[in-house]
């Protein structure tokens, strides 16, 4: 199945895609129907231009993965400008700001005066659907409710200022493109096996598979969830492969007027243009 949020009378409403309908659902919003039933209220013709971003309430931050595909890591080493390390041995983990997401189709609210270095990071996204602590490998995927396409659109130079950790890089406003659906775990079946692309004006500047992930995503909420409490709506990052703007030579960050497509064969698309703040 496919859930949605999207525009209607006023509101932001949940629903799930059918054909070429939605119907709409009783519940506040996804995060609500996540965490328990709820019933079908009304039908209305699907368009596009309704949907809205499937998840904007939020229990914590964001919590993301950073270098969580090899080529990625290798592709920035004697790029970060001095706080270079060593390849992990587990996952590395970081959180946005909820304030972060826009819709699948909204502007990336571009703003030159709050960094000249703006970089685009196509991720497959998962959300979580049963509260865990001290998630064993094995059971971790049980713990998934559906994934979804994201792309963290980052600020290099506010990474790098701040000390090289990326909080405060990876948190501007309305930057990061959510959607355009939540897929259920069971409709994607093997989140190993996800084609992920991130184009700009129709250029393809990352093409790669989960499978060249580091680290897959049972390990991921394994590892996160030692010690830490995971809940229903928790929205995690699994990472982005490589092709970013800042390791290309030359270096290309985003500009005001480009086009940002983020697609998957299993989790559909997204479409941005960077629009001046």
């Amino acid at each position: 199945m496919k859930y949605v949020t999207v525009e209607y009378a006023g509101r932001e409403v949940p629903g799930v895609l059918d054909g070429d309908s939605i119907l709409l659902l009783s519940a506040t919003d996804l995060t609500e129907v996540i965490s328990g039933p709820a019933d079908v209220v009304d039908k209305i013709p699907y368009d596009e231009g309704i949907l809205r971003a499937p998840l904007r309430r939020f229990r914590r931050d964001i919590l993301c993965t950073g270098w969580n595909y090899w080529d990625h890591f290798e592709e920035s080493r004697g790029k970060r400008e001095g706080q270079d390390v060593e390849r992990p041995k587990h996952p590395t983990f970081f959180t946005k700001g909820p304030d972060v997401v826009i819709g699948p189709y909204d502007d990336i609210a571009w703003d030159p005066a709050v960094s000249a270095k703006w970089d685009y990071e196509a991720e497959v996204a998962l959300v979580i659907g049963k509260t865990g602590k001290n998630i064993a490998v094995a059971d971790a995927l049980d713990h998934v409710w559906g994934y979804t396409l994201a792309n963290d659109v980052s600020q290099r130079d506010l990474q790098r200022a701040h000390g090289g950790q990326w909080l405060k890089g990876k948190s501007i406003d309305d930057t990061m493109p959510l959607g355009p659906w939540i897929v259920t775990a069971d409709e994607v079946g093997d989140p190993q096996d996800i084609h992920l692309q991130c184009l700009v004006n129709g250029e393809v500047r990352q093409d790669a598979s989960t499978r060249q992930m580091a680290f897959d995503v049972a390990t991921l909420i394994s590892e996160l969830s030692f010690g830490m409490t995971l809940r229903p709506g928790d929205l995690l990052l699994t990472g982005t492969p490589a092709g970013i703007g800042n390791a290309r030579e030359p270096q290309v960050f985003l500009q005001d007027g480009d086009v940002v497509v983020t697609r998957s064969d299993k989790l559909g698309e997204l479409r941005n243009r960077v629009a001046r703040a």
